[in-house]
């Protein structure tokens, strides 16, 4: 099968008999003659049947008119309605039609101005212009300014004071309601959040403090306890002041040869009160004596004797480059 023989197999359909019969017709009486009836998107229905009715093409209405002459018929198409504009017609409206805009927004820019001329002003008892604020208007000082502004702020807190005595009763504190519209008390929600801020701070206050150990509990009681006696004390401190020499007494030198005369001992009682250990140990880097229930057996990673290795060893060498600079 070939294309063009497919083409008017599955597309193209045969002319009615009617329509054959028509041209034949046309043919019969004197030449055949091919309207133009398909160019316009009529159908054999409207040629055969309703001729003279109008159609619409792009906005402007066409009427089909019929007619004959000797030996052959032709269709004439009559426009009807009012044709489009030009591009010059379309300008100038649209032209016209801004200049209406313009002039309209000027027209209530000039009425809004007017309404504003006549609206009151504010005047006093004593017809002087006043601002909103209360200041006078014109040239003043800060002074006056301030004093007009204080006493326009007064006069307004003695009216709201004079409408809240003339409702008594009914000027009430704002009711709040849950969502089952129950009453909140709420002096009592600000008493129960109140407490359980401060039990939120104290139970963070003895976390901290149970982290710490004993020793720096102890001293923390102790600055607390100078704090207070700190508020009798007098400001200036001789050197027969009894309490400021025992205090120096107490503290611990290493290279003091007199400590053990001038110290008071403790009886092996630690800063907590807990008894110490009273044999020989390795010192540590806090000064720390074990207690009184050790063994005497040292269980640690050895880090406490290398720390004070290296502390020597370091100001070993910071003196030996020290002499080494004296002797060049």
């Amino acid at each position: 099968m070939s294309l063009a023989d497919y083409l008017a197999k599955n597309y193209l359909t045969a002319d009615s008999e009617k329509k054959s019969k028509k041209r034949k017709r046309k043919h019969r009486d004197g030449g055949l003659t091919i309207d133009d009836d398909d160019n316009l998107g009529w159908t054999e229905k409207a040629d055969e049947g309703d001729e003279d009715a109008p159609m619409i093409v792009g906005g402007g209405t066409l009427k089909k008119s019929k007619k004959k002459s000797k030996g052959t018929s032709a269709a004439i198409w009559t426009a009807v309605g009012v044709a489009a504009p030009s591009h010059a017609e379309q300008l100038a409206a649209d032209a016209a039609a801004a200049d209406a805009i313009i002039a309209g927004t000027a027209a209530d820019r000039q009425k809004a101005a007017e309404e504003e001329d006549e609206a009151p002003e504010m005047v006093d008892t004593e017809g002087v212009l006043r601002m909103a604020s209360g200041a006078k208007a014109g040239l003043q000082s800060a002074a006056e300014v301030a004093a007009d502004v204080k006493q326009k702020q007064d006069e307004e807190k003695r009216k709201a004071a004079e409408v809240v005595k003339e409702m008594g009763n009914t000027a009430q504190e704002t009711i709040y309601r849950d969502a089952s519209g129950r009453i909140i008390n709420v002096a009592m929600k600000r008493a129960e959040a109140r407490k359980k801020a401060e039990d939120e701070e104290r139970k963070k206050l003895e976390k901290e403090k149970a982290a710490r150990g004993d020793v720096q509990n102890a001293e923390a009681t102790r600055r607390k306890q100078q704090l207070q006696d700190a508020k009798t004390m007098t400001v200036a401190r001789h050197a027969d002041d009894a309490e400021m020499n025992d205090e120096l007494k107490e503290r611990s030198q290493w290279n003091d040869p007199a400590a053990g005369f001038l110290r008071k001992k403790k009886a092996g009682r630690s800063i907590t009160g807990k008894p110490l250990y009273q044999g020989a140990f390795q010192p540590n880097r806090y000064g720390i004596r074990p207690g009184h229930r050790w063994d005497g057996v040292d269980r640690g990673n050895g880090f406490e004797s290398q720390w004070f290795n290296s502390r020597n060893k370091k100001a070993n060498i910071e003196k030996l480059e020290y002499q080494w600079q004296m002797d060049e």
